[in-house]
């Protein structure tokens, strides 16, 4: 499946393809790429000369592109294998969950380095996961705990560009969470 370029993001100012990689893993629905948005940014902070690639669905690609971390979206399912283009990636990081499957989904990329939770079953080393940790602090704890530093509160979006639709003037639109309680707010 061909990326889905975001206009306007890092991709036209840092140039391209020949980019260094950074893949990041979030194949699941709108609440959980809200819940990782602050570790997105500290990953764009961390390694500003790396494309960062976000695998996640499709639709998603427009919020994607209001976070300002991300250059490209790679149409992505939960655990289902990525395309081959992004083998080799410097570094890929998983941020839709403890492993062992998604682990195995990134390290099918062979990337030169995983950012993970510790899973002995995928041979992965890193920090602990919690389980009843807000998903927000825990990707930021994940980066964290491996050397990059992540604000859990830096999750404000830009409005999109334009102005808004005329049914929904001064609208705010409000994403509660989901049935986890690790992503409800």
């Amino acid at each position: 499946a061909a990326g889905v370029p975001l206009p306007g993001a890092l991709l036209a100012v840092t140039g391209a393809a020949g980019s260094p990689a950074l893949v990041a893993l979030r194949a699941l629905g709108l609440g959980d790429l809200l819940t990782a948005v602050p570790a997105l940014r500290a990953l764009r902070a961390a390694f500003p000369e790396h494309r960062v690639v976000l695998a996640a669905p499709a639709a998603l690609a427009p919020l994607a592109r209001l976070t300002g971390a991300v250059d490209e979206l790679v149409p992505a399912a939960p655990l289902r294998p990525l395309p081959d283009r992004l083998a080799g990636a410097d570094l890929a990081v998983n941020l839709h969950g403890r492993g062992p499957e998604s682990h195995r989904v990134l390290l099918a990329l062979r990337p030169r380095g995983l950012l993970a939770f510790a899973s002995a079953a995928a041979g992965a080393a890193g920090p602990s996961w919690r389980a009843d940790e807000h998903e927000v602090r825990r990707w930021c704890r994940l980066l964290a705990e491996s050397g990059i530093p992540a604000d859990p509160g830096d999750l404000a979006l830009e409005p999109p560009p334009g102005p808004p639709p005329p049914w929904a003037p001064g609208a705010t639109v409000l994403h509660p969470g989901a049935a986890a309680p690790a992503r409800r707010w």
